[in-house]
């Protein structure tokens, strides 16, 4: 993640490298993050608040923004043009297509063998899953409408509940090593 980020910040166009940072700090899909306006996003309340026809569940999606992914919102948005997309494409009133190219480049600058676009979203799961949110709380924020999607990140939350466990472990161990 650190040369990842570093290769990101040293990127010739950091408007395509915002892109792949908001990846990774939202865990939304590619297309989601390339057709999202400046209209869905709140600064103040802090809130990105995906249409039903940018979702893959065709449904409205409110995704909370961290203090991270609200900094560089902020950044882009003193930078942006009159776009109404957060990353303008080359024809006017249309949002950038394409970014299967700079990742190419991005991912072989970084020396990460076969990572897809996708798997940045497998990563932002897959840190939350590992960090000890549960399963029902990465799903919301993934945006699943099915708890067996988000299930296959449930290998991830093994060491956090034995982490739990060892806890009470420890304590019977201690109140009963004299006994």
């Amino acid at each position: 993640m650190q040369h990842l980020w570093s290769v990101l910040d040293s990127y010739r166009n950091q408007n395509i490298a915002d892109i792949f940072r908001l990846l990774l700090l939202t865990g939304a899909r590619k297309n989601e993050v390339l057709k999202a306006t400046w209209g869905e996003v709140d600064l103040n309340k802090e809130v990105w608040t995906k249409p039903s026809h940018n979702t893959k569940q065709a449904k409205m999606e409110h995704l909370p923004l961290s203090s991270q992914a609200i900094g560089l919102l902020k950044k882009m948005k003193s930078q942006a043009s009159d776009s109404p997309f957060l990353f303008p494409g080359k024809v006017p009133g249309q949002p950038l297509k394409e970014i299967k190219k700079a990742w190419e480049t991005i991912r072989q600058s970084a020396n990460i063998v076969d990572v897809r676009i996708h798997d940045l979203r497998h990563t932002y799961a897959s840190h939350l899953v590992s960090s000890g949110l549960s399963l029902s709380i990465v799903g919301k924020l993934l945006g699943h409408t099915q708890t067996s999607t988000t299930q296959r990140y449930a290998h991830l939350a093994d060491e956090p509940l034995r982490k739990a466990t060892a806890v009470f472990g420890d304590k019977l161990e201690a109140l009963t090593k004299n006994y």
